[in-house]
Formats: structure tokens, C-alpha cells, sequence
């Protein structure tokens, strides 16, 4: 009765606060407003980390500290090259404990504040640093989508000419930890469409949870005409949806209908449960386990080389515990939502309402989410993170 009491008054007082802050937000502008409340949707929206569930029990012994044989040298050498570009009060700006709330603390959100140092205030050299950094981790492909998701950041402050709260130099860069080949640590990349959590520990790398997304997902004029994001991943999702026999399709199928957004892995959405819907992966045949597999890699191949190889293969351990789900038409003018959901790893893309530009109150694909989550507990490697301490509890 008492905890009930405590979480009424809680939800009451910060009901109260928010109110306040936006009448801020509206006095002082949207970006001083964003300043002033978003410290207290942070403190009322991030909890104590557990992980995503299907349930809400954390499934233990699914991760361990096992050497990959993968150098992870080339990322440490970046970092420490980012590190030596910076003044003394970038360094603390940008440094945080290993296990630090900043790993929570992202948002898909573009006037919500951001920790560590930004584009916007490195010079050349630093921001050249920055990038080797984030090269380092993705691979080829999962760089230059991140770049473009930059480039359509920057589309849409031209479309808006609004630089203010858009704009190619909007992200942010934090590192946890102290950069290392044996002790763990780790980066994030930071900022609206765009985020990339890349935790370290030895030579195993977890880069999750990830966020890639834009609106809109392509420019059609402008100085990044013909810049596209998330086509293969649109495409290959109605490849395998239409590769299903009617029967795989009607389980696949949750709801024919997508009235909103579907996500249910994003911002401050660390602890969400998420029950296991769809066609269970272990019914498909052999062409279509190929396809669904080709849809997995899109995702897991924006890891460095080597480290995406190891991670499609954890995924893979658990096929006949995967299962995909679709919202939505499946007729290349419909729009819709897939999700891929195992103990190990749940991807998500869902195309969305508009925000930013003008429309009908529609999902289209002209505004599209993807998420990346390692469920049960080591998204940012928490569980590696864990076993780690408690090998060497120093």
C-alpha cells in the first residue's frame, strides 16, 4: 500500500514539475526550455538497468567473456588518437566511469540535451579524430549509413531552415571508461536519428543498443541530393514477408493494420518487455531461413569486420528460439513494421509518423526507426560488465 501511495505522489510531483518546465520551454525558447526539462524527464525516465524481457525476469547464461581473436587494437588507437586532440576541458567533459548512467541516458530526441563534447564545438583535426573513432567500430557500410543519417540531419535543417535544433554537426561523443586492450570501456555516439553504443571489454565488442533512422529517409534537392538510408533493410523486410506461404504469413502477420509507431525498443526503454510474437524461425524452409538470415545480417554487419561475423553467429546459436513479427500491408505501398526477437538479440524497423515535415498522420517510409538490442541484460555489455567484476572485483 505504501509503494503505491510513494509511486502516486512520485508521478504527481513530476507531473507537477514537467508542467512547470514546459511553461518554461515556452517562455524561453525550445532549445533553453529543453536545458531546463530534460534533466527531470531523464531522472524520471531511466531506471535501475535490468535489461529487455520477454516476461520480466532477466534468462541468465546467455553471454560470456570469451576471447574473439579479433584485435581490437585498431578501435583503442583511435580512441586514444580522439582523446590527444582535446583540450583539457573537452577530456572531462567526455570521460565517464565504465559504468556510468550516460550509457542510458540517449534519446532519439532532438532537443534533448547531450553529454560530452560535440561536433559543433571540435575543430577540424578533432572532428576528423572523431570520425577515424567511429570508423573504427562499424563497418564500411554502417559507416557511411551513419554519415548519411548525418547528411539527411543536415537535409532536414536546409528543408527547415531551422539550424538551431537540426544539423549535420548535432552529435555528440562520450567515452566510458579508460580506452584498453585488456579493461573495459567503451564510446557512445549521440544524437538525433543517430546513436551507437559500442561497449569494449578485452577483445569482445557489444554495440547495442543501436538507433539509425531519419526523416526523411531520403533527399530528393539540396546539397545531399540523392542521399538514402534503410533501403535494403525495406526492401529485404517485403522480400521476406512475401517469401512466406499463406499460413507463415497469416502467424507472421500480428495486425494487418499500422495506425502509429510500433517500436518498443527505444529511448529509455532499456527495462521494456516484449513477449516473443509471429512465426517462430524454426518453421521456415530452407530458402526462406536464407532470407530471413540475409535481413539479420543488415543489421548485424554494421559491426566491425570480424566482430559482425561473431555476432550474426550468436544470433544464429538461437534460430529455433527467433521469431518475426510484421505490422502492417506487405504490398510495397503499405506501410509496416518487422521485428526479429530472440534471448539474444531484438531488431526492429518501423516506419513512422512524421515530426518534423508536413503529412498526413500516417506511418510511410518517408520517416523510418531501426533498433538494435541484445535482450536479457547485456545491452552496453552489463552482463559482461558483470562477470568481469566479479572475476577481478577490484
Amino acid at each position: 500500500m505504501k509503494s503505491a501511495i510513494k509511486t502516486i505522489v512520485v508521478s504527481a510531483l513530476g507531473l507537477v514539475v514537467l508542467i512547470g518546465l514546459l511553461g518554461m520551454f515556452v517562455v524561453t525558447g525550445p532549445v533553453r526550455g529543453s536545458q531546463l526539462l530534460w534533466p527531470v524527464v531523464e531522472y524520471f525516465a531511466i531506471e535501475e538497468f535490468v535489461g529487455v524481457t520477454t516476461g520480466g525476469q532477466i534468462r541468465p547464461n546467455l553471454f560470456e567473456i570469451s576471447p574473439t581473436q579479433v584485435s581490437i587494437e585498431p578501435v583503442v588507437t583511435a580512441a586514444n588518437q580522439f582523446l590527444d586532440s582535446l583540450t583539457q576541458i573537452q577530456r572531462e567533459d567526455i570521460l565517464f566511469e565504465v559504468d556510468d548512467k550516460e550509457w542510458q541516458r540517449w534519446a532519439n530526441i532532438h532537443l534533448s540535451t547531450r553529454q560530452g563534447v560535440g561536433f559543433l564545438d571540435m575543430t577540424q583535426v578533432q572532428a576528423e579524430a572523431a570520425f577515424a573513432l567511429i570508423r573504427s567500430g562499424l563497418s564500411a557500410r554502417g559507416y557511411q549509413t551513419a554519415r548519411d543519417v548525418m547528411r539527411l540531419e543536415g537535409h532536414l535543417a536546409d528543408l527547415l531552415d531551422n539550424h538551431t535544433e537540426y544539423g549535420e554537426q548535432r552529435y555528440w561523443l562520450t567515452i566510458m571508461g579508460v580506452p584498453s586492450t585488456t579493461e573495459p570501456w567503451g564510446w557512445q555516439l549521440d544524437g538525433h536519428h543517430l546513436i551507437v553504443n559500442f561497449f569494449v571489454l578485452g577483445d569482445q565488442v557489444v554495440m547495442t543498443p543501436t538507433f539509425v533512422g531519419s526523416e526523411p529517409t531520403w533527399a530528393e534537392s539540396g546539397r545531399y541530393a540523392g542521399t538514402r538510408i534503410l533501403e535494403e533493410e525495406l526492401l529485404t523486410g517485403l522480400q521476406f514477408i512475401n517469401s512466406l506461404r499463406p499460413e507463415q504469413r497469416q502467424s507472421a502477420v500480428v495486425n494487418p493494420d499500422k495506425p502509429g509507431n510500433n517500436n518498443r525498443g527505444e529511448l529509455f526503454q532499456d527495462n521494456a518487455i516484449v513477449p516473443y510474437e509471429g512465426l517462430p524461425a524454426g518453421d521456415l524452409d530452407a530458402q526462406q531461413r536464407e532470407k530471413l538470415i540475409d535481413l539479420i545480417r543488415l543489421y548485424t554487419g554494421n559491426i566491425r569486420p570480424g566482430h559482425a561475423e561473431i555476432r550474426l553467429t550468436e544470433v544464429l546459436k538461437f534460430w529455433d528460439e527467433t521469431w518475426f513479427s510484421w505490422v502492417g500491408g506487405t504490398s510495397e505501398e503499405d506501410a509496416f513494421y518487422y521485428r526479429v526477437h530472440s534471448p539474444v538479440v531484438m531488431i526492429e524497423y518501423d516506419q513512422q509518423t512524421p515530426v518534423a515535415l508536413d503529412g498526413p498522420q500516417m506511418p510511410s517510409r518517408r520517416h523510418v526507426h531501426t533498433v538494435v538490442r541484445t535482450p536479457n541484460g547485456n545491452d552496453y555489455g552489463k552482463d559482461l560488465l558483470r562477470q568481469h567484476r566479479a572475476l577481478q572485483p577490484h
